[in-house]
């Protein structure tokens, strides 16, 4: 049985409390920490306890992800991964790779994730699809989830391709068709439900294999909490089951999804805390907009690229400020999805808006994204204490053609995370999986030298709009932590809080920004229990 009373010594401690910032060493009892100091005073006050010898490593609060899909991430890491293909034909080759290693019946549908067209030579179209699979439904996911990639035979599968090319672009989303108006086979946000509603729902026991990835995965990496941005009731009963039978080591922070059961749930029934502090139900997730890789995020002028294209708003104005306006009467949190700066703007005017007419303030409203603000709206995230909820890799993912979408006269408003914190609003980091690798240690290095991995570009990308360490940091623990309303219990390793931490095989605060990506994460704790560790790491 697992020690529950150890202290913790000789460890290069980042506690992200503004009172005791570093310590050595720190003390665990029931699942929280008891002490957090200097080595010698923490071990003398507990001599008949285990005593585990850190051997220098650095330890940090375990890492909040402030905006992730963990039923997606799941399923992304069960499914044909295609993320880096450099062309249709590079796709087509993982396709087939991972048909010939997972043995799938000749007609079972072929799914995967990860696509990104924006370097390559030629657009998707069903033309290759089809060829290497003239009879598989395939249906691929983009790696932003905005838009999806079929072949014919997915299309004639659910929607039909012969009905498809009659049909108007449906609100909210968009069929792409080539130079003779013919469907090209992928779809954009709302449209892609024209596939997704008539594709076999994964079954029971597929939806537990995924859940169960995901937060292994998490664990692996570690993160110990996980904002998931967008719940649906079914998802909600699966992370209770999970937690009731001892099978679910991380925390989440669920946000109900506007449109579904959940939202109407926690309205009228209230928010839902389970008692074992590792489910909360607290809040709701909307969409403004798209993305803007599928330019389906809203602008406020056309994009550069596709002059005419402002993007796309989700719902009239009237209808997302009426949504907002309920989840603040019913004591909700409201978290919304905008990238574009029209998106934002929208966004904020929903938010003020909703919050006079129901006559009761926000609860730390947040903006997820954010990724395009106009300088002018910046400071209105301030005033409204708001979070913006971002995710650096985005950042260092997109800069390959994200000026060819804004144009070099809009890029200072892009992914702009000091300048959004330096006009009052509060930073959240997240990864956005599986649109993003979940790894935190890749999203503090983007946040603290704005650069790919591989250290490109050099001096980094806009890098006036690089965050220092401490707050990057912050803002992967205790910033994200007060996100969810869960400062007071994580976020920071400090007396009385919940013992979620990890140990790095080196200290991101120390060493050259260039090596940031070499950390590995070599332990997890939960609660105070390891639910990952190396073999590096000794056990408790």
């Amino acid at each position: 049985m697992p020690a529950s009373d150890y202290v913790v010594h000789n460890a290069t401690v980042h506690t992200v409390d503004d009172r005791c910032p570093a310590a050595t060493a720190f003390r665990v009892r029931g699942g929280r920490f008891l002490e957090v100091g200097a080595g010698p005073s923490v071990r003398e006050a507990a001599p008949d306890v285990p005593h585990v010898d850190a051997r220098g490593a650095t330890v940090v609060p375990g890492f909040v992800d402030a905006h992730a899909h963990l039923h997606e991430l799941g399923h992304a890491l069960r499914r044909a991964d295609l993320t880096g293909a450099g062309s249709p034909a590079a796709v087509v080759e993982r396709l087939n790779a991972f048909v010939a290693e997972h043995d799938l019946p000749p007609n079972a549908w072929l799914r995967g994730h990860g696509w990104d067209e924006t370097r390559w030579p030629v657009a998707p179209s069903r033309a290759p699809l089809d060829a290497a699979f003239p009879e598989r439904p395939v249906w691929l996911i983009r790696t932003d989830i905005h838009a999806g990639w079929a072949n014919t035979a997915a299309l004639n599968a659910t929607v039909g391709l012969d009905r498809l090319r009659r049909m108007d672009d449906p609100a909210g989303g968009r069929i792409e068709r080539d130079d003779t108006g013919r469907p090209t086979g992928v779809l954009v946000d709302e449209a892609m439900a024209l596939i997704e509603d008539d594709i076999p729902p994964p079954t029971d026991a597929e939806q537990d294999r995924a859940l169960r990835t995901a937060v292994r995965h998490a664990a692996r990496h570690g993160v110990t909490s996980v904002h998931d941005a967008g719940v649906t009731r079914p998802e909600i009963r699966r992370f209770r089951r999970f937690i009731e039978a001892g099978a679910f080591p991380c925390r989440v922070y669920a946000m109900a999804l506007g449109d579904s059961d959940a939202f109407d749930h926690v309205c009228e029934h209230g928010p839902l805390r389970h008692p074992s502090g590792r489910l909360d139900v607290a809040s709701a997730k909307f969409f403004a907009d798209g993305a803007l890789g599928s330019r389906g995020a809203a602008l406020l002028a056309d994009y550069a690229d596709d002059p005419g294209n402002r993007g796309l708003l989700r719902h009239p104005s009237g209808a997302l400020r009426a949504r907002v306006r309920r989840a603040v009467e019913s004591g909700l949190q409201v978290n919304t999805h905008a990238i574009g700066d029209r998106a934002v703007r929208a966004t904020l005017d929903a938010y003020e808006t909703a919050a006079d007419e129901a006559g009761a303030p926000l609860r730390r409203p947040r903006i997820e994204h954010a990724q395009v603000a106009a300088p002018e709206d910046r400071p209105r995230l301030g005033a409204l204490g708001a979070v913006a909820s971002v995710q650096p890799a985005h950042a260092t993912s997109d800069m390959g053609w994200v000026e060819a979408r804004l144009g070099t006269d809009r890029l200072d408003r892009a992914y702009a995370w000091k300048s959004l914190r330096d006009a009052g609003a509060r930073l959240a980091f997240g990864s956005d999986a599986p649109v993003e690798p979940l790894d935190p240690i890749r999203t503090l290095h983007a946040a603290v030298t704005r650069q790919t991995p591989d250290g490109r570009p050099e001096g980094g990308w806009w890098p006036a709009e690089r965050i220092d360490r401490a707050a990057a940091l912050r803002a992967h623990t205790r910033g994200a932590a007060y996100a969810g309303f869960q400062e007071d219990e994580i976020g920071s390793i400090a007396a009385g809080k919940r013992a979620d931490w990890v140990v790095l095989s080196q200290d991101p605060m120390r060493v050259p920004p260039e090596s940031l990506p070499d950390t590995e994460v070599l332990a997890t704790y939960l609660d105070g229990h390891c639910v990952h560790a190396t073999a590096d790491w000794p056990d408790l």
